[in-house]
């Protein structure tokens, strides 16, 4: 391994360590959960017992609510996929500076996060790509399709990224 791709992957080694080791906070990689709500595209309220987590989903970013008629429509759909009770398994990969978990959140096999790309409803958020770095290939393939198919938040001639649009608010 090239001293540079060991210097690049040592920090993520190290904050999957920080994970794992929290204490009453930690979140087993394939403990079932159940959905309790969603928010909006990208956030979903998720408890196992007494346990409740707030998810950001990883790698991707859904359009804001005020972003008419894309949040919406966005926020619709992660709700039809993720209904009250439905029984997810999470991949952790970190927390954001809300102290949400940010996840790859799965029903059965399927991701929910490439799914929403894969319709549309959502955008590979590159910034925080390399927190799926195995998928990270489905995600770019995915969106470049949905944008070619011109599906969801890709029907509209300039999309305005969820990121530059919270930036102008």
């Amino acid at each position: 391994m090239k001293l540079s791709t060991f210097a690049k992957t040592l920090p993520v080694a190290v904050l999957f360590t920080s994970l794992a080791s929290l204490s009453s906070k930690s979140v087993a990689q394939n403990t079932l959960f159940q959905v309790v709500s969603t928010r909006d595209g990208d956030d979903v309220t998720v408890n196992q017992g007494t346990q409740r987590l707030r998810i950001r989903l990883a790698c991707i970013d859904a359009p804001e609510m005020e972003q008419n008629p894309w949040g919406s429509q966005s926020a619709s759909r992660l709700k039809q996929l993720l209904p009250p009770r439905q029984t997810v398994r999470l991949r952790v990969v970190n927390t954001d500076a809300s102290g949400r978990t940010v996840a790859e959140v799965y029903r059965g096999n399927q991701s929910v996060n490439l799914q929403m790309v894969q319709e549309g409803q959502a955008v590979v958020y590159p910034q925080h790509l390399n927190n799926c770095a195995a998928t990270q290939a489905q995600y770019l393939q995915a969106e470049a399709k949905a944008k070619q198919q011109r599906l969801g938040f890709w029907n509209q001639a300039k999309p305005v990224m969820p990121w530059d649009f919270r930036r102008s608010q």
